[in-house]
């Protein structure tokens, strides 16, 4: 998916959604813009509003518009909270699951190294990065490609990482178990999940 400028996209929106903007280098951009800056920005209308946070999610999961607007329609169309729903498929994903247990330091990364054959669902090999990871599935490195360097230093890295709750992972066997439904906390979430929703019921 093409996206663009990173940083503008990431100004304009109001929140760092892509990993390059996670940085203390976009701060500093963020803070010397800020002092150029003599306008006050618009105020946005509620339909203004509702787009701002649905670009949030999208850029925040590297997707695009169609894919994204599926995943709305599954959360609404499941019985239950639309919002957990919604947010339980977006970190559902393998490509994000690969990025959470930190096999990967960018979505981006995490998707090519799924589309590239690297990662195992259950010891076989899934090349989908929207691929939808369920509860006591185990998600591992190819054994062909642990010997890689994109490897190389993973094990040193992960003994400091703290991974989330219903994410389980065993360094010697460089492995991952789905522990539990996937989530998120809310401190986590970049974008209103609930502004979101109602931006797609209009």
């Amino acid at each position: 998916m093409k996206i663009g400028p990173k940083y503008k996209i990431a100004r304009r929106l109001g929140a760092p959604v892509f990993e390059k903007t996670q940085t203390q280098k976009y701060v500093l951009s963020l803070a010397r813009k800020s002092k150029t800056k003599g306008k006050k920005p618009r105020a946005k209308s509620d339909y203004g509003l509702g787009l701002n946070e649905k670009q949030k999610a999208r850029y925040s999961y590297g997707l695009s518009e169609r894919q994204f607007s599926n995943y709305i329609e599954s959360a609404v169309s499941k019985q239950g909270n639309s919002g957990e729903k919604l947010l339980q498929l977006l970190e559902g994903r393998l490509d994000n699951v690969v990025l959470r247990l930190n096999l990967a330091n960018t979505r981006q990364f995490a998707r090519q190294m799924v589309s590239h054959g690297h990662i195992t669902v259950n010891n076989k090999k899934v090349t989908i990065p929207s691929y939808q990871v369920s509860v006591g599935d185990v998600i591992g490195i190819r054994e062909g490609s642990k010997k890689k360097p994109l490897f190389a230093t993973l094990e040193e890295r992960l003994k400091t990482v703290k991974f989330p709750s219903w994410l389980k992972f065993d360094i010697q066997k460089k492995e991952g178990v789905v522990d539990g439904a996937p989530r998120i906390g809310k401190d986590e979430v970049l974008f209103d999940v609930g502004a979101v929703l109602e931006f797609y019921s209009r």
